[in-house]
């Protein structure tokens, strides 16, 4: 088969190791292909990125099941193209032995490009992702909190929608700011008028 990546490695990841292999051309004009793992600490993962980079990586492929990708992910982008695969899409197909490592097979198939990646967001996009979600949790905390505390004040007695209409601080109902003229009851106090508007 021809050999599409000429340095390529493939990386089986784990939550407490990483096993790498890379494959490069050898002095005789053969394959080399050498197996490391490494463990998942930032320390660890920058071994792994200097042994790549000293047998000049070009490509990085990658599988791994939940989220055991990213820090890996995160810290080599910068210094090769990785590539996230689809563990299900490499096991369809065919010629694999029993006997080879999950990265080799993921090396060997790089090589050949007979993988395609799976699609992870530029870092921009990425933070962009964490923010919104980071938001959408306060937000959501921010009920709670205003649902429990009705709750509490309703079972001390106090209505809170007596005193604030809309429940959460914000003034009148509609999120109108409230008319400091205007005493509790809608009435207006002795020798105040009603502002002009306009």
């Amino acid at each position: 088969m021809d050999v599409v990546v000429e340095r390529c490695a493939g990386l089986d990841v784990h939550k407490d190791t990483v096993v790498a292999c890379v494959r490069a051309p050898d002095p005789q004009g053969g394959r080399l292909s050498e197996v490391r793992t490494f463990g998942t600490f930032t320390v660890e993962l920058l071994a792994l990125r200097d042994w790549l980079l000293s047998y000049r990586v070009t490509l990085v492929a990658m599988e791994s099941t939940g989220v055991y990708w990213r820090p890996v992910f995160y810290l080599l982008e910068d210094a090769v193209e990785c590539w996230v695969v689809n563990a299900a899409h490499m096991r369809n197909l065919p010629g694999r032995k029993t006997d080879v490592a999950d990265a080799a097979w993921i090396a060997q198939l790089l090589e050949h490009g007979l993988i395609r990646p799976s699609f992870v967001p530029p870092p921009p996009i990425r933070e962009l992702r964490s923010l919104t979600r980071y938001r959408k949790a306060q937000i959501e905390e921010h009920t709670r909190e205003v649902q429990r505390l009705d709750k509490v004040l309703q079972d001390a007695g106090i209505i809170a929608a007596d005193v604030d209409r809309d429940g959460h601080g914000v003034g009148e109902a509609g999120g109108r700011a409230p008319d400091p003229g205007r005493r509790r009851g809608g009435r207006r106090g002795p020798g105040q008028k009603q502002p002009r508007v306009g």
